[in-house]
């Protein structure tokens, strides 16, 4: 797949689950559980112990059926290990250009992280495939679209204290997608499908309401 088209999968269904765990299995086990409930777009964080080889196992088991990806990379160094783990695409919580040139190397979408118009602008002129707007806990969906008004061309994925029940309103606000952490992936199996099932068509609705 093209750099475009991995980004677009990866935003298709305007949630990107973050994956941050504490241990190997627990996050593997989250991972899993927002996999099968049908979530395509997969972010582990590079903060979880043994998170490449998370990376790995993932992108191995569920070959072309979601797209897993890595986060929190901070610098050239990280990027280039996390692509040799598989990652089809990286996020960080801030902008580095060498994450970037790293990624695109290798022809792997990045989301670096951005806080302020003016990193908003220096991302896309980085080559930044879509900006994750970090943290967006203290932010309202309304600072959003403000920015938007001025920057309509940003594709923003709010996230870093986005809950479930808020995401919608942040896509009605004209994000193209949100992270959302930890919240959705608590309970057992059939707690997270239920989940993530509502949250799909709640984001569905709200995307429709703002076209």
């Amino acid at each position: 797949m093209y750099r475009w088209e991995i980004t677009r999968a990866v935003l298709a269904q305007r949630v990107v689950a973050v994956v941050r765990g504490d241990s190997y299995d627990r996050a593997t086990v989250a991972a899993g559980h927002l996999l099968s409930a049908g979530i395509t777009g997969l972010e582990i964080s590079l903060t979880t112990p043994f998170a490449l080889e998370a990376v790995t196992t993932l992108c191995r088991e569920v070959g072309d059926e979601a797209v897993i990806g890595a986060g929190s990379v901070l610098d050239g160094t990280s990027a280039r290990m996390a692509v040799d783990a598989g990652a089809r695409f990286l996020a960080s919580p801030a902008v580095d250009a060498a994450v970037i040139r790293t990624g695109h190397r290798y022809g792997v979408p990045v989301l670096p992280g951005v806080a302020t118009a003016t990193e908003v602008v220096r991302a896309m002129e980085l080559g930044a495939d879509a900006l994750k707007v970090f943290p967006a806990a203290g932010r309202r969906p309304a600072w959003l679209a403000e920015l938007r008004a001025e920057l309509p061309q940003a594709a923003l994925v709010p996230g870093g204290g986005i809950s479930v029940e808020e995401a919608p309103a942040w896509i009605a606000a004209g994000a193209v997608a949100c992270a959302v952490g930890g919240e959705l992936a608590e309970g057992d199996r059939d707690s997270v499908a239920k989940r993530v099932a509502d949250l799909l068509g709640r984001l569905a609705e709200a995307a429709g309401a703002e076209g």
